[in-house]
């Protein structure tokens, strides 16, 4: 059958392969013609189980960026809102003015003393409109006086100073004096105090001087009905030498404001975070309502009809109603009919009476019947009737018909 060669010394001789290759190609085929089978539906599988991730996943990142947006604006709004009361319920806190004192020169006077009292002006408001001190919030004003320690001033000794605040007419509301004077400093204190700031008197980074602190007001209110708009300031002292001054207006807190004022991260931690409460509930509340009518939705009856859709229940009840009226028109026709037979039937003249009021109960009876239908079927309109309803009528009905006729 087959043809052998002559293998070498130490080696088999070779055998047919024809049937071998033949068989484990078709076993190769087959294999891969049922992988390919198999594999399939687990490719359909998976790309539906991907395309279903896919989508679930698009879905819950477009919700996270909807409600990220949501939840940012909400916090801008509410450090918004917070900004804004902080802003029109805190006054504020603390005014400084230089003040300029003026005094008339036209004297002949000697060269320790003034022709008059050192006086200013000074305006309380800013901008030339709005308000340093708001209503009822009470300030500490004082006036800060920077004097030096000269020996016009060590003689001077105690002095006054006037402040009197006045409205936007010229009118006087309050005026107080209080008296100040250098600080006491003895001969070797100033000598020892020179020596070692020698270097800095020499070079002028400072100076023999004090800062002199007069409070006036303690607790000061603006009237609601006749602000301040100005004071003046008075140094009751025509030998005084000042090198500058100031006055100084400092709101005194409490309560609420004191809070906002000594504790601003706290307070501004607390209102953000109640002013995003209470938005995020009424963003909540919305969306409740918008999506269930409200917070709690109201029952929802639910009829259920065993027919196809509402093309198919509203051919039901034509059908049924044109029925009705069918029948209660073959109904007045054949009334007559019965009756005319039943008149034409009697023999006798004894039985005639009888005859006529049989047919009079009978028809008594069928107009019972008929004035029960009208209120059974014409006072209810078909189209709010079910259809099983609309069946058992129409049962009712035709037994009645029935029985009408066998009268």
């Amino acid at each position: 059958m087959f043809d052998y060669k002559e293998a070498p010394s130490g080696q088999r001789p070779a055998e047919p392969q024809t049937g071998r290759d033949s068989a484990r190609f078709g076993t190769r085929q087959t294999g891969s013609s049922t992988m390919g089978g198999s594999m399939g539906p687990v490719l359909h599988w998976l790309h539906d189980v991907a395309a279903v991730t896919l989508l679930k996943a698009r879905r819950t990142l477009f919700q996270a960026a909807v409600l990220f947006c949501v939840l940012g604006l909400l916090l801008w709004v509410s450090i918004f809102l917070y900004g804004s009361f902080y802003y029109s319920y805190m006054p504020t806190v603390s005014f400084s003015a230089p003040v300029h004192f003026y005094y008339s020169s036209d004297c002949d006077a000697s060269e320790s003393e003034l022709c008059s009292f050192p006086t200013a002006n000074i305006s309380l408001l800013k901008n030339d409109r709005d308000q340093v001190m708001a209503y009822g919030q009470p300030y500490r004003i004082s006036l800060e006086l920077e004097l030096p320690e000269s020996p016009v001033n060590e003689q001077l000794g105690m002095f006054l100073v006037k402040m009197s605040c006045y409205t936007k007419g010229g009118k006087m509301l309050s005026s107080v004096r209080r008296s100040t004077m250098l600080h006491y400093r003895s001969t070797l204190l100033q000598t020892l105090s020179t020596f070692f700031f020698s270097p800095l008197l020499l070079t002028g980074m400072t100076e023999q001087k004090q800062l002199v602190e007069v409070e006036l007001f303690s607790a000061y209110k603006t009237n609601t009905y006749q602000p301040t708009v100005g004071t003046v300031i008075e140094i009751q002292s025509k030998r005084v030498q000042i090198y500058s001054s100031q006055l100084r207006i400092h709101a005194y807190f409490t309560g609420v404001r004191y809070v906002l004022y000594n504790f601003p991260l706290t307070s501004a931690v607390i209102g953000v975070g109640t002013n995003f409460a209470f938005l995020g509930v009424i963003v909540l509340f919305s969306y409740l309502q918008f999506i269930w009518g409200g917070l709690w939705p109201p029952d929802q009856v639910r009829i259920k009809v065993m027919m196809g859709d509402s093309t198919r229940m509203q051919q039901r009840r034509e059908e049924v109603k044109k029925r009705m009226e069918k029948e209660n028109s073959q109904k007045e026709l054949d009334y007559p009919k019965v009756i005319g037979s039943m008149n034409d039937a009697s023999d006798d003249q004894a039985d005639d009476t009888v005859v006529t009021q049989s047919s009079k109960t009978s028809f008594v009876e069928v107009n019972a019947t008929e004035a029960d239908v009208p209120k059974s079927k014409k006072d209810v309109s078909p189209d709010s009737v079910l259809p099983e309803e609309i069946d058992q009528r129409e049962t009712t009905l035709r037994q009645r018909y029935g029985q009408s006729k066998s009268l």
